[in-house]
């Protein structure tokens, strides 16, 4: 009896214990994003068949290549962790056979021979049955990249006949994502606009995406800041979002933008993420450098971490579209080059001794101020600054780097950033000297947490920050330290972490 009093003692008393000490609920939630955020095959498609030729690229969309488990296969598998948060997007060429032959471009019919286990099915129930296996693996849903055009195998007079019927296609198959690329009618923005006004009719849970003609941003939901060399995509894609930003008269362009591979960018721009980095790291399987992903700069495969945190940021906050609020756009411009070597972009002219400069605005804004960027005494190399007031309330700040050189760089500033109110979450990226939230209504607050938005566990830093009045500071080195806690090892991604205010 009295061994039996002891143990129920203790249990007791660890019972209490741990609930005294009960564990703080992540800051993520647990929900999947609802974000139109995709991982596209092209670059692996590429990585497989070694760049050999577009052709070869194409070759590589093989259904044993998305699903099966050998060697360079199980390209469905990548990015486990966040696959309830994306699209699998089956690039260029899923419908045609693989002889190339182009008659079948805009079909939207899977062909039989990349996708054996189809063959036989109507075109519905190829789809169906593609899309019901992506889903099976844990994917939001299943993407296609779309031929800008009818199939000449296919063509009917009545255009709109013809995309109807994919339409329903689609609908019934239960599709998600459309990424409508290259074709006949490509650069024609009546075209593109016809083709998302009919899509949302028949399939209004068809994300349809756009790009090339920034006209279609007055109707597309999506547009794509469109291809990039990875060795310079900071500056480039910056420039893009400005550009599209400002592309049509106020209120005129509806479209969330894409801006690809660029997470903290995303984060920091309100925009979508389009991952096309992917986990086979290194040479490709010939032994040549991935010219795609270079092993230099920021090396963008062994930054799959910064992929995570920006997906799971838009759990808290989605990417919204360019109507949703006002934006700055910086008048000063910055200027980064890469000084080229072979084997270090896919562009042609682009190899050793080139060059290869673009500029783009130090700081844009959306919803909020310009923040306030100062460096220490002797530093002369400011960081881009990128920041946006999302809809649901919710602030991301980004601290982007700099390609100078032969070199990706991450010079640390200062920032003040001006904030109505601080209830809402904080996304906060990239390294800082110093990050202060200056507070137009501070809201009493006891404690500060903050969390690798690649993790799962809040810490409370509230005796790591600083304030002064209606000024609340975190130390870049804090900045450093939660958000890159849960980190993996040897991933060179720059930190990524939410911070709340607690009553």
């Amino acid at each position: 009896m009295r061994i039996k009093l002891t143990l129920s003692g203790l249990y007791c008393l660890f019972a209490l214990t741990s609930y005294g000490q009960k564990k703080q609920a992540s800051l993520v939630p647990l929900t999947p994003s609802q974000a139109p955020d995709y991982f596209c095959t092209w670059n692996i498609q590429g990585y497989v068949g070694n760049y050999k030729s577009s052709v070869k690229t194409r070759q590589e969309m093989l259904e044993r290549n998305i699903f099966g488990d050998r060697t360079y296969e199980g390209w469905g598998k990548q990015f486990a962790k966040i696959h309830s948060d994306l699209y699998l997007v089956l690039d260029d060429d899923w419908e045609t056979p693989l002889n190339g032959d182009k008659s079948y471009y805009g079909s939207l019919i899977v062909d039989d021979e990349r996708f054996p286990s189809v063959k036989g099915l109507s075109p519905e129930q190829k789809l169906t049955s593609l899309s019901n296996k992506t889903k099976s693996f844990g994917w939001k849903g299943l993407g296609l990249w779309i031929c800008a055009q009818q199939a000449p195998r296919y063509t009917n007079t009545n255009n709109e006949a013809y995309w109807t019927e994919r339409f329903n296609w689609m609908n019934k198959a239960g599709i998600g994502y459309w990424k409508v690329d290259w074709g006949n009618d490509s650069k024609s923005a009546e075209w593109r606009a016809a083709l998302t006004v009919l899509g949302k009719k028949i399939a209004p849970n068809l994300i349809i995406e756009q790009a090339m003609t920034p006209t279609a941003m007055t109707t597309a939901e999506v547009y794509r800041t469109y291809d990039v060399e990875n060795i310079i995509a900071v500056p480039h894609t910056i420039d893009r979002i400005a550009k599209l930003l400002t592309a049509l008269p106020k209120g005129k362009a509806v479209s969330i933008i894409n801006c690809e591979d660029e997470p903290y960018i995303a984060a920091g721009t309100g925009s979508a993420i389009g991952i096309m980095r992917h986990a086979f790291n290194g040479n490709l399987p010939n032994g040549k450098p991935d010219h795609a992903f270079p092993a230099v700069g920021r090396d963008l495969k062994n930054r799959m971490d910064e992929v995570v945190r920006a997906v799971m940021w838009h759990r808290i906050a989605s990417p919204f579209g360019i109507n949703k609020t006002d934006f700055y756009i910086d008048t000063v411009q910055l200027h980064d080059y890469w000084l080229m070597k072979d084997n270090e972009t896919w562009m042609t002219g682009h190899g050793e001794g080139y060059r290869n400069a673009f500029q783009a605005p130090a700081v844009i804004t959306r919803g909020l101020e310009k923040p306030l960027i100062t460096l220490k005494k002797g530093d002369t190399l400011v960081p881009y600054i990128l920041a946006s007031k999302y809809p649901n309330g919710a602030i991301a700040i980004a601290s982007i780097g700099r390609t100078i050189g032969r070199e990706y760089l991450t010079p640390r500033a200062d920032v003040i950033i001006k904030v109505a109110g601080n209830t809402q979450p904080f996304g906060i990226f990239g390294h800082y000297n110093s990050l202060t939230l200056q507070v137009e209504k501070l809201t009493t607050f006891t404690k500060v947490l903050a969390q690798d938005l690649a993790g799962n566990t809040p810490t409370d830093i509230t005796n790591q920050i600083f304030r002064k009045g209606n000024k609340i500071t975190i130390p870049g080195t804090v900045i450093d330290k939660i958000g890159l806690s849960a980190g993996t090892n040897g991933d060179k991604s720059e930190p990524g972490l939410v911070l709340v205010f607690k009553k």
